[in-house]
């Protein structure tokens, strides 16, 4: 956990960063925060914040998305009170970045302010399960492609190395070296390893810092 007013995260598609933008942001309402959390992925992705709408508002989590998430139609739009993530500082805001490069255009808009502020943490999501991010320095590539587009630097990195629910504990832990690779290569901390909550005691074991997740309900 990072005590910053706003917490990005961004990762390669399918790096499961959507879970844990919601995941995070339920930790930080248990913890006493009012929170909101931004969905700023304009490109339409199968995983959206959306999926998560109801349990947020149970939780009292404000969701700010497009009005066309989770809809058939394909309209790059964000709306107006998306701003609310960088003017109103009475809230802890989550903001959940789209996949790569382009899915982190949306987010050029905001840096100035964020960036003004200074009070954030951008955090780079890696699953070195996923095709295209398996070693530290295809992982690292990745994250240079989205801090040129976004004019944001990123802060710290999560190990989110899954393999959705049929994932054990020894796979998590296989990917340990890898991470503290990638952190090598950037200089930047490796903030926590995320896992199903049923892995939780295992991994935090360890001597990792282990972070559990409940799995939105299109990962089964």
């Amino acid at each position: 956990m990072t005590d910053k007013r706003i917490v990005l995260f961004a990762g390669h598609y399918g790096s499961g960063k959507t879970n844990i933008a919601v995941n995070y942001a339920i930790k930080l309402k248990n913890d006493g925060f009012p929170v909101l959390i931004a969905d700023l992925d304009i490109v339409n992705p199968y995983f959206r914040t959306k999926d998560s709408e109801k349990e947020l508002a149970d939780k009292g989590i404000e969701l700010i998305c497009s009005e066309f998430a989770n809809t058939n139609l394909d309209i790059p739009s964000l709306p107006p009170n998306m701003y609310r993530v960088v003017n109103d500082k009475s809230f802890r805001a989550v903001m959940d970045i789209g996949g790569d490069d382009a899915g982190a255009v949306a987010l050029g808009r905001f840096a100035p302010f964020i960036s003004e502020e200074n009070n954030y943490e951008m955090i780079f999501v890696a699953n070195f399960f996923r095709p295209l991010t398996r070693k530290a320095e295809d992982a690292y590539d990745v994250m240079k492609e989205i801090e040129a587009v976004s004019s944001l630097k990123f802060t710290a990195i999560v190990n989110n190395s899954n393999l959705g629910a049929d994932t054990e504990a020894e796979d998590v832990i296989s990917t340990f070296s890898e991470a503290e690779k990638l952190s090598a290569l950037c200089g930047l901390p490796v903030l926590f390893t995320s896992c199903k909550k049923e892995l939780y005691g295992e991994i935090n074991i360890k001597g990792k810092k282990a972070f559990p997740l409940e799995l939105q309900s299109k990962l089964f």
